[in-house]
């Protein structure tokens, strides 16, 4: 027997607003950024979780404070109990009777959830020696489905509703891991579609990703519409007509306003418009959806739970599921949102980029092809080329396609020296950061 005896937290940022890589018409100049825990016990294997929590920079601190506040309902604890019943340990997070008051299953509290559940699952996939993908396919469906917390879902999705769209897939499972293992799978690209990016380097860039063998791109949008229609025009003569354009408002618009937006742009074929308005506009979303059809509507990045996920479904809002790995409380309420998205026959393209987000995000879209979906029809995982470097397993994107990752974990461990040298605000690259950057006064340098 073994118990969980640290609980570390970091506060890493990546000064990526230098070049405006992640730039875009809500977030003109994100610092990339992890509020970072690493888990560990007394087993004596060296094995350790590894978790974070996505912020684009400021209040990264917060987020590393919430996730903190956690440590108590880890250490001390059997690790061997807590792991073989990660479906009980999840629902104890979202329901501490005090921490929920701070939410409920929503914004900074919920995001540390989710940074523990993650390590919790990195550490079990870990000492099975398998990546988290593998072994979340190797579950039987009512082990899978036993994951889930069905409060406030069952309107819509049962567990025996799950068990039955998991038993639906188990037909060819052994078939589809072989495939994935022989030809991974279909990635796109928002690299070359940042906002602050000049016309000559969205078009290099653009046409790089063809070149890679890149089958979607995706442009920001939303800072001006006449720089919208010149760049979106761009674009389609640098990549031809064949290329999927989808298209990123980052919540930037009211709904009238989306519908003149996308319309305007229309004429160059956008696959999909993503996040069009706010995220908790349900009813806005189907409006949205419904008047520029049949251009797509994709949301999911900032959606705050299954709960939402599920109303946008039920309402007709979305056309795209996009499930990210760390906004919601982890790969528990992930494969949730999965099953929903199963049970309504919309498909699912995970949000990526940021810090490590493609590294985990993979193994979750991996799972949904074996064990809930079986197919990777009108699928794609978003891949940014960066930050992939400060992992001791990055993420493999060739032709176009995810590798299926083959170390243990959840792929999400940063490489030691990463922690000490973009660590906030004492690091070395920090350090170096902040004679030209003490000027401004919203950035916190000693």
């Amino acid at each position: 027997m073994s118990r969980f005896v640290s609980f570390r937290t970091h506060d890493v940022r990546f000064p990526t607003s230098r070049l405006l890589d992640g730039s875009d018409a809500m977030n003109p100049d994100p610092d990339y950024s992890a509020a970072y825990l690493v888990l560990g016990t007394d087993a004596g294997d060296g094995l350790e979780g590894h978790g974070f929590a996505f912020t684009i920079g400021r209040g990264n601190e917060v987020q590393a404070a919430a996730i903190n506040s956690l440590a108590g309902h880890v250490l001390g604890f059997d690790v061997e109990t807590t792991l073989a019943e990660m479906g009980t340990f999840a629902r104890s997070l979202v329901d501490d009777s005090q921490l929920r008051w701070l939410g409920p299953e929503k914004g900074v509290m919920h995001m540390a959830i989710s940074a523990v559940v993650n390590a919790l699952w990195d550490l079990r996939a870990k000492r099975a020696g398998l990546p988290l993908w593998d072994l979340l396919s190797r579950l039987t469906p009512e082990q899978i489905a036993d994951l889930v917390d069905y409060r406030y879902l069952d309107d819509a999705l049962t567990r025996e509703q799950a068990v039955e769209i998991l038993h639906r897939a188990e037909p060819g499972r052994a078939a589809r891991r072989e495939e994935l293992l022989r030809s991974g799978y279909p990635a796109y690209t928002t690299t070359p579609g940042w906002l602050g990016y000049t016309d000559e380097k969205m078009a290099r860039l653009a046409e790089e990703a063809v070149a890679q063998g890149f089958g979607q791109i995706k442009l920001k949008v939303g800072g001006d519409l006449t720089d919208d229609i010149r760049r979106m025009r761009l674009a389609r003569e640098t990549v031809g007509p064949d290329i999927r354009i989808a298209i990123d408002a980052n919540q930037r618009w009211g709904v009238g306003e989306a519908i003149t937006w996308i319309t305007a742009l229309a004429p160059w074929d956008p696959w999909w418009v993503e996040e069009p308005t706010s995220p908790d506009e349900i009813l806005g979303h189907a409006t949205i959806r419904r008047e520029v059809a049949p251009i797509r509507i994709a949301t999911g990045e900032h959606v705050q739970n299954r709960v939402v996920f599920k109303q946008m479904l039920q309402a007709g809002s979305l056309d795209v599921v996009q499930i990210d790995a760390a906004r919601v409380a982890g790969v528990n309420e992930n494969i949730a949102i999965m099953l929903l998205a199963a049970a309504f026959g919309v498909p699912v393209c995970p949000h990526a980029g940021g810090v490590g987000l493609c590294e985990l995000v993979q193994h979750l879209a991996m799972f949904d092809l074996i064990a809930v979906s079986g197919t990777t029809d009108d699928r794609t995982i978003e891949y940014v080329d960066h930050l992939h470097e400060h992992f001791l397993s990055p993420v493999v994107v060739e032709k176009g396609r995810y590798l299926a990752p083959l170390d243990p974990g959840f792929s999400a461990q940063m490489r030691p020296q990463t922690l000490q040298d973009y660590a906030f605000p004492d690091g070395a690259i920090w350090r170096a950061e902040a004679p030209a950057m003490s000027s401004d006064p919203r950035r916190s340098f000693p």
